[in-house]
């Protein structure tokens, strides 16, 4: 296994996520759907299943989204879905109707075939909150379904999604859900490896020698690092590491690995009901005050209550 690899596998339980399918857009001629902001932690997405349509983010250039694509914003910004510029026909009134066997619902302005079909829903990331690699994406990540390594697969994928929601069948939305879920590592591996992104920890993915550093820390956050050993492992000098670092995430490696630490606790301590004292040393601290006193400083929080908050 690569560094870049063990690195990903490494930052995979930072990407938990729980989804949430919402609607099954049936629409055609001229329409427009508006999206408002999304409450702390949820990600909306979009995934057409059929036909075309624009995707507006703030100021952002127009995005055209074809069958396959899937449209993801990482930070739950307003956004607006809506036709593509060539669309013709009369504007019609919007139906929303309730299915069967789920919550879904069914949005159509539409009597015939659509022009666009969508499934629209959301994430919600276990671990939004100081989030070192949601911090790091972009407003808005789209994946082209006709191309690349994985197109086949998410292909699919969402064949698989479509067809499960077409039946209406008792299981179907949660299937589909789960199904979701699977589509977002292919989103950001795909980002990762495409984006070359040039701020963030996935941008140290990128580079050879941040992410073999990266790599060690991910797998041994206790090991008590020193500058010379990353460099090592990186096989650079000490001061091409720090300014490769400060370039990318504005901060030398050493005090990266400080803040690493503590979201990796933080992901453990909202996730598991392991002891304090214990997650504490698996991320380096000998002492569970010394611990607590650095989380509330990072967090504005003591680990013990964020925990209890967490699971309220």
């Amino acid at each position: 296994m690569t560094e870049e690899a063990d690195a990903f596998r490494e930052l995979l339980p930072l990407l938990s996520v729980r989804p949430e399918l919402q609607q099954l857009c049936r629409f055609g001629a001229q329409w427009a759907s508006e999206h408002g902001p999304e409450p702390g932690g949820w990600a909306p997405f979009h995934i057409v299943t059929a036909g075309a349509c624009m995707l507006e983010v703030r100021e952002l250039p127009g995005i055209v989204l074809r069958a396959g694509d899937v449209a993801f914003l990482p930070h739950g910004g307003p956004h607006t879905l809506r036709s593509v510029p060539t669309a013709t026909g009369r504007d019609v009134s919007m139906r929303v109707q309730r299915r069967l066997h789920d919550e879904l619902l069914v949005k159509s302005n539409v009597v015939g075939e659509p022009d666009a079909k969508l499934i629209c829903g959301r994430l919600l990331f276990q671990h939004a909150h100081h989030n070192l690699v949601l911090a790091a994406l972009p407003e808005v990540v789209v994946f082209g379904g006709r191309q690349g390594s994985d197109a086949d697969r998410v292909t699919g994928i969402v064949s698989m999604m479509q067809s499960e929601l077409e039946e209406d069948r008792l299981g179907a939305a949660p299937i589909a859900a789960a199904l979701a879920s699977s589509l977002m590592i292919f989103v950001l591996r795909t980002h990762l490896a495409r984006e070359h992104a040039t701020k963030g920890i996935l941008s140290l993915l990128t580079r050879r020698q941040t992410s073999r550093a990266l790599a060690g820390m991910l797998a041994k956050p206790a090991h008590p690092w020193t500058l010379d050993e990353l460099a090592r492992r990186a096989n650079t000098s000490r001061a091409t590491l720090v300014r490769q670092f400060k370039t990318v995430v504005e901060m030398a490696p050493v005090a990266f690995l400080a803040e690493l630490r503590l979201t990796l606790a933080r992901s453990r301590i909202r996730a598991t009901r392991i002891p304090l004292a214990v997650i504490a040393g698996e991320v380096g601290y000998q002492s569970e005050t010394a611990f607590s006193r650095a989380y509330q400083r990072q967090f504005g929080i003591a680990p013990g209550s964020d925990r209890k908050h967490e699971r309220l």
